[in-house]
């Protein structure tokens, strides 16, 4: 009974002496757990969609995206474990296509989800990757919002400009091959949107 008594508190001993970079909370841990799938989510849909892309642009795009989300994830597992700087820090994403958004729409046959892999496109597939990289988005902002460990809290905070720069890219993408059309509201609505708030007057504090 003794040596079982001694082995608990032991144990309790050594848990509550970890390192204190080693230290998380449970919440952020599992918050962390599901940034990460998300992640790793997105690069296998990579592989699956490997396969069925027609157009070399948007291969380019893949294999870049691909390339810099599997050092994210490398940097992510790095501190996740040690709780200290990773080996490799943030990188920053730059892509490649220009800032030109296309607005306005034009007609086109309604559409019906494919049914067969066959059918699989560009479309289908660049619309896929944009759907995973607004999911990693919104997990790493919750986590990073959670996270206890300073270390971790700031690798999910740098990494979602990132994140949402490879969004950008797909979605201009998208936009010029007119996949994501872009609507605009009339010159006379926009207007009154955007004259519906007016700053505030007075010294403002330094």
């Amino acid at each position: 009974m003794f040596n079982q008594n001694q082995q608990q508190n032991q144990q309790q001993q050594s848990s509550t002496h970890m390192p204190q970079e080693q230290q998380f909370g449970a919440h952020e841990l599992m918050e962390a757990h599901e940034a990460i799938g998300a992640v790793v989510g997105g690069l296998e849909h990579f592989v699956l969609y490997e396969q069925h892309v027609q157009d070399q642009e948007l291969s380019g795009i893949m294999q870049r995206q691909k390339t810099f989300m599997t050092q994210m994830y490398n940097t992510i597992l790095d501190t996740l474990k040690s709780g200290k700087d990773p080996a490799v820090k943030t990188q920053t994403y730059l892509m490649e296509e220009n800032n030109t958004t296309i607005f306005g729409t034009k007609p086109s046959s309604p559409k019906t989800p494919i049914q067969s892999v066959n059918e699989l496109n560009d479309e289908c597939i660049s619309g896929f990757i944009l759907g995973h990289l607004k999911s990693i988005a919104s997990s790493f902002t919750l986590t990073a919002l959670e996270a206890s460990n300073p270390v971790l809290r700031r690798i999910f905070a740098d990494s979602i400009p990132n994140v949402i720069e490879m969004a950008y890219e797909i979605y201009l993408y998208q936009n010029k091959n007119q996949y994501y059309q872009v609507p605009q509201l009339s010159q006379q609505d926009m207007q009154a949107v955007i004259n519906e708030h007016a700053p505030i007057q007075g010294n403002m504090p330094h």
